[in-house]
């Protein structure tokens, strides 16, 4: 409750957690299929209708409810997020506090091969990935994790190195105290602040990658709602039904902002320089 608190004391975190909070419910929503229409349903004779009471953003080419469409391709997007995120937090996570406690040659392996993924821009990456497993929902989860479990092994490495020098590790070592013990209850705990506001930024690139995957026709298959593939195939009617491209895109746009307001939100309150948590 007390980070509830210092979030909405702050501007950036008020904005942002309540712009996310709104996707989440979206999301949820879309995903339990709560839709004012079906968003996968043709409705031929209404299609390339322009927003309306009946269709609130419109319909696309196949007579489709660009809102529910909307609510359900967040619902999709939110949940390759997520997952890819997941893994990318655990894999870096358990890699960055290996390469830090083992060091020397583990320290380099590990280290050496965060540079060679680090080399390729990540959407070229994703790509890759998913060209040589095939398109598909959890191909782009496990492309999008790969792709950014670097920077968690960055950021995990570097602080679990300065903490491991520290003089309650060497008590703790010095009462007996496990290796598994130490890294769990001395390191992690203390690594839980980067840990948080990584995850809120990497929120937000995960969803922009996504999008990018889907609209080249790699991420999320039609006839299945994605924001990407909403955009792409808004490509060819921008002139005659522009409704079609500019929901997808402020919808992308929007929730990439409230994620990154809210992860400078984190950022300015778990950094104890900056802290801005009442009392």
């Amino acid at each position: 409750m007390r980070i509830l608190r210092a979030i909405f004391s702050h501007g950036s975190g008020r904005i942002g957690g309540f712009i996310v909070g709104i996707y989440l419910l979206i999301a949820v929503l879309g995903l339990l299929g709560l839709t004012p229409h079906n968003p996968i349903t043709q409705y031929r004779i209404d299609r390339l209708h322009p927003p309306s009471a009946a269709y609130w953003m419109g319909t696309d080419l196949f007579g489709r409810d660009v809102a529910s469409r909307l609510m359900a391709g967040i619902g999709q997007s939110f949940t390759v997020a997520f997952f890819s995120v997941a893994f990318a937090t655990l894999a870096g996570t358990i890699l960055g506090l290996a390469a830090a406690w083992l060091g020397r040659r583990w320290d380099g392996v590990v280290m050496r091969l965060m540079d060679v993924l680090l080399a390729f821009p990540a959407i070229l990456l994703a790509l890759l990935i998913v060209t040589v497993a095939g398109p598909g929902i959890w191909t782009s989860v496990v492309a999008i994790g790969i792709v950014y479990t670097p920077i968690f092994t960055r950021v995990v490495r570097g602080p679990a190195l300065s903490l491991k020098a520290r003089e309650f590790v060497d008590a703790a070592r010095t009462f007996g105290s496990s290796s598994s013990y130490i890294v769990t209850r001395h390191l992690l705990l203390n690594l839980v602040a980067p840990l948080t506001v990584q995850v809120t930024l990497a929120l937000a690139w995960a969803l922009l990658t996504e999008a990018g995957l889907s609209f080249l026709g790699l991420g999320t298959q039609p006839p299945a709602a994605s924001l990407g593939l909403m955009l792409s195939d808004s490509r060819n009617l921008m002139e005659t039904a522009p409704w079609l491209m500019i929901f997808p895109g402020l919808t992308i746009m929007v929730s990439i902002l409230g994620f990154n307001l809210l992860g400078d939100a984190l950022r300015d309150i778990l950094d104890p320089r900056m802290r801005r948590v009442p009392a």
